[in-house]
């Protein structure tokens, strides 16, 4: 189902702005990990998507039933309020690596430790 952004936006419509400070604290248009279009859909029906997700609301219409399904992995993600929340859910579930320029000496098969030696202390 390809629709239009102005019949998906009134299809998840809500009363009230959704927003995440916990996860985006500075909004999700400037986290830089959502589109200006995703951060919009977000905000503007997030809070409807929210309920849908966590079943607390039942779907009023054929566009959210469509979007249970979705969440549900019967079928996969079609339209762009679809990917938007997708995509708002693997960046708040989903464990991020953290990389360090610091870490532990590395360990050699048979056990023993390996201490990296700088040339310059041995002079």
């Amino acid at each position: 189902m390809d629709h239009n952004l102005a019949t998906l936006k009134n299809a998840f419509a809500s009363p009230r702005a959704f927003y995440d400070d916990a996860n985006f604290p500075r909004g999700f248009g400037r986290s830089g990990h959502f589109t200006l279009q995703e951060a919009e859909i977000l905000e503007r029906c997030g809070a409807t998507l929210r309920s849908l997700y966590s079943k607390a609301e039942e779907p009023q219409n054929s566009f959210q039933s469509q979007f249970v399904q979705v969440m549900e992995g019967l079928i996969p993600p079609t339209n762009a309020v679809e990917k938007a929340w997708t995509k708002y859910l693997k960046h708040t579930t989903c464990k991020t690596k953290f990389h360090t320029l610091f870490g532990r000496s590395k360990v050699q098969n048979d056990g023993s430790v390996v201490i990296p030696v700088d040339i310059d202390d041995e002079l």
